[in-house]
């Protein structure tokens, strides 16, 4: 399997998440931020790479492509709905690489089209940090997922805890993504470090 830049992907809502993530350790990590505001979000984009620059990790930003590319982030993360609008070409031209969320068997066979750099697949578990069609995806899921798509890196994401991460990994995951479980918590760095131990002592 290919291998991310680390098995813990957070997706933080601000750039000051994103630094705080970093400073504590996280090589991996997405800027989603639902802003039309597109001076708002270059200077978010902006400093987000710096602190990602600064310390070693690994940028994604999530549906803002265009943005993305002439700000010279390495990652784009693109929704289903978002592939329809995206240049996936001048993204592919630019170097950059895609991630893919999928949902279901279709989306799956759209999502390989676009030869991404990972696929995500959710959510595993019931989660409350958005309205889902989709009913929780399950580990077996994720193990189906992962074999299909070798050597594509799967993302696993949604109603994931620290405590849940390991049985996503030992299913095939390469990544866990995490929203709720690090950010609306009252210490964030140290539900980092607490992910880093639940992964390590799940055998990853």
């Amino acid at each position: 399997m290919s291998l991310l830049p680390d098995e813990l992907y957070p997706i933080a809502s601000t750039a000051v998440e994103v630094a705080l993530a970093v400073q504590a350790g996280v090589h991996f990590i997405q800027l989603r931020n639902k802003s039309e505001d597109q001076e708002y979000l270059r200077s978010e984009i902006r400093a987000s790479l710096r602190s990602c620059t600064a310390f070693g990790a690994v940028l994604v930003v999530n549906d803002h492509w265009e943005l993305a590319l002439e700000e010279g982030v390495p990652y784009i993360h693109l929704g289903q709905e978002d592939m329809e609008t995206a240049d996936i070409a001048r993204i592919h031209q630019a170097g950059v690489k895609l991630g893919i969320s999928t949902h279901d068997h279709t989306e799956l066979t759209q999502a390989r089209a676009v030869q991404p750099a990972y696929i995500a697949l959710g959510p595993i578990w019931e989660t409350t940090l958005k309205v889902m069609p989709w009913r929780p995806q399950g580990v077996n899921r994720v193990k189906l997922w992962a074999n299909l798509i070798e050597p594509i890196p799967l993302v696993a994401i949604g109603g994931i805890t620290a405590e849940r991460a390991s049985a996503c990994r030992l299913a095939g995951a390469a990544a866990i993504a995490a929203v709720s479980d690090i950010f609306r918590t009252d210490d964030p760095v140290a539900r980092i470090h607490h992910w880093r131990k639940c992964l390590q002592e799940g055998g990853s």
